[in-house]
């Protein structure tokens, strides 16, 4: 498996078991710090959550569940491995934190519209990114 594809696997299986485990060692839940937070959420939720820029990326690191994470790294082995050995790793690296951080400013626009206010988490934009250009090999 190509380098890059597998240190996305394993830093998203590593931040899920820390996500699991924090709550037990006395850390926040990463959530309120990591996760994506709509713009504005502060002041909904009491300053328990807030939006910050660095989540804008780690929220592509955290999942809701073991379903959600396995979906999204069965993605990433899946097309991500072809994609990185077709245009390289230093390419599909910055292609797919670009398609991390356009999702996230897509879903922060949504909520703006739509006034949700809940996290997002999840790979997702990263393994549509990644689907999108697989499509078009």
């Amino acid at each position: 498996m190509p380098p890059v594809t597998t240190a996305l696997i394993v830093a998203n299986i590593a931040v899920f078991f820390l996500q699991q485990i924090a709550p037990s060692l006395g850390i926040r839940p990463l959530e309120l710090l990591f996760a994506l937070w709509p713009l504005g959420t502060a002041q909904a939720s009491g300053g328990q959550a807030s939006f910050h820029p660095w989540q804008l990326i780690t929220y592509g690191f955290l999942h809701g569940d073991i379903f959600h994470l396995a979906f999204n790294m069965y993605g990433v082995y899946m097309f991500g491995s072809a994609l990185e050995l077709v245009v390289g790793t230093r390419r599909y690296l910055s292609y797919y934190f670009v398609c991390v951080i356009v999702a996230g400013l897509v879903q922060l626009l949504f909520a703006m519209v739509s006034g949700g206010f809940y996290p997002t988490v999840g790979a997702s934009g990263g393994v549509f990114g990644i689907l999108l250009a697989f499509g078009m090999m």
